[in-house]
């Protein structure tokens, strides 16, 4: 069977690595890209061994430099079966009243921008082909709001908007295109939030069992092994201590 290619953001950590890990395992050829080359060229020798990998180094904020790298792909990588579109952060856990700009514009430019921009790169590669499946790495929070997740929650809910359009523009070309949306997983997360401050970071998973990048590498990997006529939409997945953005039971 001819391997699909796989392009995956934010590759160089959590659920990113984890899931090139398990595709490069099962089939799949794959675009690593993220904005740490070392990280990126680490990665691509450990997972040569198992299946065909290049990388792409780009920031997803420079939509020029995404447009770019994706053009420079040679031929034999041009045509993208998969597009996982998991780079996204967090910055800052304030009331909106004494929010910094500065997260405001991190986390709207790359959560929402940079998904757009290597959406646009990528999209005319499977509509020219009539095929493809892209998938959004949403949140609970773009769900349901929480107390100072204000223009976090806002960036993952306009990446549930932006699914559900793309799901609709996209049907007359047969590209599926699925949202998942974590609760609390245990990755860089956190730390990104809180500027570096582990041990506030360690308090979010404290008494409780959180999901793991794998725990969400799996459920890409069930996604994209269904059958050509299902759909899978639209997933939220939770740790079993945790029942909303607000309820975690802690021991």
């Amino acid at each position: 069977m001819t391997k699909r290619i796989a392009l995956i953001t934010g590759a160089t950590s959590g659920i990113g690595e984890a899931t090139a890990r398990l595709l490069a395992g099962n089939n799949f050829k794959l675009i690593l890209c993220g904005r740490r080359e070392d990280r990126l060229q680490s990665l691509k020798r450990e997972l040569e061994a198992s299946t065909e990998v290049t990388t792409l180094s780009f920031d997803v904020r420079d939509q020029q430099a995404i447009a770019t790298a994706v053009a420079s792909l040679p031929a034999a990588w041009k045509a993208i079966d998969i597009l996982v579109n998991n780079a996204g952060n967090a910055h800052g856990l304030d009331p909106i009243q004494n929010g910094s700009v500065d997260d405001w514009d991190a986390m709207i430019d790359i959560n929402v921008k940079g998904l757009l921009y290597v959406s646009k790169a990528v999209i005319p590669v499977m509509t020219e082909r009539k095929s493809g499946h892209i998938i959004n790495l949403g949140s609970i929070a773009g769900k349901e709001v929480y107390p100072n997740g204000n223009v976090y929650c806002a960036s993952k809910f306009a990446v549930d908007a932006l699914t559900r359009g793309m799901r609709i523009d996209l049907n007359p070309f047969d590209i599926k295109v699925t949202s998942i949306n974590p609760g609390l997983v245990e990755t860089e997360f956190s730390l990104v939030r809180f500027k570096g401050d582990k041990e506030r970071a360690d308090l979010t998973y404290k008494g409780m069992t959180p999901l793991s990048g794998k725990d969400i590498a799996d459920i890409i990997l069930y996604v994209l092994q269904a059958p050509a006529h299902v759909q899978l939409a639209d997933i939220t997945v939770l740790p079993s201590a945790q029942a909303s953005s607000t309820v975690v039971k802690r021991s």
